[in-house]
């Protein structure tokens, strides 16, 4: 019995995807549950499963075409089916013997042809039974002269033309010409390009950063952060935060502990804009940016402020392991009050992240580098992070802005002020 394969809705919001690769071909046996095809959305990846066990028999939509939710993209059908017989390789037929080729007998040399031949020298040539191709002609535009025979008869050499007389040289030299530059020289090899189409999701993120830039006044404030308090305690408990929770003691989970307390000081950056009004939220959920199987993702950590630091960094775990693998949902993904991006991971010093709409503020992290400081009037050696906040103007003041980033250095450098709350 034939069964179709039709597009399963992936989200509220979501109506239209991209065919991606298809994990089986036509004539391919499936188990029931067995992922048949990837399908690509803005936002997620998703899979279509075999509803029932058998072959599939016809791929409707091929590859990188779009279909729309409920769509037909192929038929399988139910039951075992044999595999068709590979067609037989026709014998290959024997190469036909190459014709002979004659082989092409080399040009003669090139024997000297002469000028023109003054009487004189035809009666030489006669009398002296000289070849006219040993003739070296010596006369005004190339003639062959009696002397020339006669030359060629004795055996001696032709003598060399007197050189020209160089004209007077005029009054004013003229400038030689300006030497010409020597052409660039082109590596050798082949200038290929590759036309690649972009993602669903590429194509979501780029339409997102650009609309953040056109509808938001974005500003970034700069702090650095003594990370040597951090490293110790991590030094210190990190075997026995494994034993327990099976996770390592990582930095994420120190700066979302430090975020949510700034937040809860600052709640302008933990709200939004909607047309004439700004919502303020009472909850913190901080999105994650971690690298996926097709870019950058950014998961979200419910309730944050509720999560121990076992429970932040097992969830992060658990995203980064599933944004590899592209199993991450969209409602994973979606409503987050602020973001956390951590560029040092990938060795980046400092940069300026890009607020991720409607929210209003994203945290950059950075990468830790040795650097002197001073303190307590002495310069000291210490791991510095730099740390960017980048906010939309239109609801944070710089104030605000500078506040926050002081308090996350002020948590990161000296933890136990979240558990005290000073």
């Amino acid at each position: 019995m034939a069964v179709e394969l039709k597009v399963p809705a992936v989200g509220e919001s979501i109506t239209e995807v991209e065919i991606g690769e298809w994990l089986k071909n036509e004539g391919d046996s499936v188990a029931m549950d067995e992922t048949i095809v990837m399908i690509e959305t803005d936002k997620v990846t998703a899979e279509v499963i075999a509803p029932v066990a058998g072959t599939i028999t016809q791929i409707i939509k091929k590859q990188g075409e779009v279909a729309q939710v409920g769509d037909l993209i192929g038929y399988m059908e139910e039951g075992a089916v044999d595999a068709k017989p590979a067609a037989a390789a026709p014998a290959a037929e024997a190469p036909a013997p190459a014709a002979p080729v004659a082989a092409t007998p080399p040009p003669p040399s090139a024997a000297a042809t002469p000028g023109h031949v003054m009487p004189a020298a035809q009666r030489a040539m006669a009398t002296t039974g000289v070849n006219p191709a040993d003739v070296q002609a010596t006369g005004p535009g190339g003639r062959v002269l009696k002397e020339d025979v006669m030359r060629a008869a004795s055996g001696q050499p032709a003598a060399q033309p007197p050189a020209p007389t160089p004209a007077a040289p005029p009054a004013v030299k003229a400038a030689p010409p300006a030497a010409k530059k020597p052409a660039p020289v082109m590596p050798a090899g082949e200038r290929q390009e590759d036309v690649v189409p972009m993602t669903p999701l590429r194509r979501r993120v780029a339409s997102r950063l650009v609309e953040a830039q056109q509808n938001a006044a974005l500003l970034t404030t700069f702090n650095e952060i003594d990370m040597s308090y951090v490293m110790n305690i991590r030094k210190k408990y990190k075997e026995a935060f494994i034993g327990k929770y099976d996770a390592k003691l990582g930095f994420m989970s120190f700066f979302i502990k430090a975020a949510v307390d700034a937040l809860k000081e600052i709640p302008q950056i933990n709200a939004e804009i909607r047309g004439k009004t700004i919502v303020y939220k009472n909850y913190y959920d901080i999105g994650v940016a971690v690298g996926g199987g097709k870019g950058l993702v950014v998961p979200v950590i419910r309730n944050a402020e509720r999560l121990s630091f076992a429970q932040v960094e097992q969830t992060i775990v658990e995203y980064a392991v599933r944004a590899k693998a592209n199993k991450l949902t969209l409602d994973e993904m979606t409503g987050g009050t602020f973001t956390i991006s951590n560029g040092g991971v990938y060795g980046s010093l400092l940069s300026t992240p890009i607020v991720n709409p409607p929210q209003s503020g994203i945290l950059g992290l950075h990468g830790i580098k040795e650097r002197p400081i001073a303190l307590n009037r002495e310069v000291v050696i210490r791991p510095m992070m730099y740390i960017a906040l980048t906010y939309d103007h239109r609801i944070v003041d710089g104030r605000e802005a500078v506040t926050f980033l002081k308090r996350v250095k002020d948590c990161i450098e000296a933890p136990e002020r979240m558990l005290l709350e000073i």
